[in-house]
């Protein structure tokens, strides 16, 4: 009997990502150095998810088919000696979803081929993996162009006896963006209060729920810009962006198992005070012009009472003016880990608050890097994720809050609540 020298599965012009309903065809290569007798060979083509409660871990607690097609390249014979090469032709599925690669699931499709030799001897089997990207039509989403914009009001006490407000509000240009595109934040801070608040921070999250036995929430923060605190008695405005990197969509549509969700999230670390704005993120941009964000904020007017104004502090009258004031931005933080094929290295690129040439992005981004679960059975130790097709950016780990963001549902049809228990 032969000895099996190569048995390998080839996809047309080397091609690894597909689209729904495109042809997928290629070639299983079989080279002997004698002849090797067989009961059939065949090929399928599988799509799968699979989620698991631990990290990593490939035996899934859960599992969904999307398609699986079988087609015999040969019946019972025997191959001789050389090389031996069968063609073979499927039909990518209209309803496929994109692929996807999570530590506690994946969204995988490959192609199988097996040699089924008589009884007592070893099968031979082989597998590729293919990816398919289902683009992201942002326009597709209503009111996708207008501007994000919510607020929040917070009292809090200072000094033991006395208390103030911070009023919070922040805008988007839009409700949905691409990689490469820059996400136009404006931030309004109003702080009725004798105290300096804190830092404001603003974030881009991606949050990863899996069903699983229970849902498993993976969040994480993949860039974040710091600005400077509001001084007591002080109206401040803030005017940033974010650099999208490349990133997984928003929806991977056909898959029940893994929801993918993003949001931008503005923060004021004294007073603990937070407000949260749902984004989508596509691969298809919005093709209308946006507005400005600045347009949908509410001012906050230049005079306010405040409920427990220090008498040092208070002027005659009884009133106190807010004094306008733009807020600096300290840091800018964004790292980012590309490599657009197989075999390409990585390179770190740290960008500032004074870069803003767009970066090129792969078509395709899978979901890898370090991350902590909200719940998952066991000890827990994060464990980095690999893809050998396309790496984004290795997020940094985000430790807090103890609750995932809302759903879009819940943001859209409850915004005021959510937002007001978010802390």
């Amino acid at each position: 009997m032969g000895k099996l020298q190569l048995f390998e599965i080839r996809l047309s012009e080397s091609r690894v990502v597909y689209s729904p309903g495109e042809p997928l065809a290629g070639t299983v290569t079989v080279r002997l150095s004698g002849s090797l007798p067989y009961r059939a060979i065949k090929v399928s083509c599988v799509g799968s998810c699979g989620v698991s409660n631990k990290v990593n871990d490939t035996a899934w607690t859960v599992e969904e088919q999307y398609f699986n097609s079988t087609l015999s390249l040969a019946d019972k014979g025997v191959l001789t000696a050389g090389e031996h090469t069968f063609p073979f032709q499927f039909l990518v599925p209209a309803s496929a979803p994109t692929s996807f690669e999570g530590p506690f699931g994946k969204v995988v499709h490959q192609v199988k081929a097996v040699i089924d030799t008589p009884r007592f001897a070893k099968d031979h089997k082989c597998n590729k993996v293919f990816y398919i990207l289902c683009p992201l039509n942002l326009n597709d989403i209503p009111d996708i162009e207008q501007p994000n914009t919510t607020s929040i009001t917070k009292k809090f006490n200072y000094k033991l006896v006395k208390s103030g407000n911070i009023v919070l509000t922040a805008a988007s240009d839009l409700k949905g963006y691409i990689a490469g595109q820059a996400i136009q934040l404006c931030t309004d801070i109003g702080n009725e209060s004798g105290r300096d608040t804190g830092t404001v921070v603003a974030s881009l999250l991606q949050k990863v729920a899996y069903k699983s036995k229970r849902w498993i929430y993976d969040l994480r923060t993949i860039a974040e810009v710091e600005g400077s605190g509001v001084k007591a008695w002080k109206h401040a405005e803030w005017k940033e962006q974010i650099l999208v990197p490349a990133l997984p969509q928003s929806m991977l549509q056909g898959c029940s198992l893994i929801h993918v969700d993003y949001y931008i999230q503005v923060s004021l670390k004294s007073p603990e005070v937070s407000v949260t704005l749902p984004i989508y993120i596509g691969n298809i941009a919005v093709n209308r012009v946006p507005l400005t964000p600045a347009r949908s904020v509410q001012h906050i007017p230049s005079v306010v009472v405040p409920s427990a104004p220090p008498e040092e502090e208070e002027a005659a009258s009884g009133y106190h003016p807010m004094d306008n004031v733009s807020i600096p931005t300290k840091s800018h933080s964004q790292l980012q880990r590309f490599s657009y094929a197989p075999g390409l290295s990585l390179q770190d690129v740290r960008l500032d608050s004074d870069q803003t040439a767009s970066p090129n992005h792969p078509t395709l981004c899978l979901a890898t890097g370090a991350t902590v679960p909200y719940y998952a059975e066991g000890t827990v130790v994060p464990v980095p994720t690999a893809s050998s097709l396309i790496l984004p950016p290795e997020y940094s780990t985000w430790g807090y809050p103890n609750e995932a963001p809302p759903s879009y549902e819940q943001s859209c049809s409850s915004a005021n609540s959510s937002l007001s228990n978010g802390n």
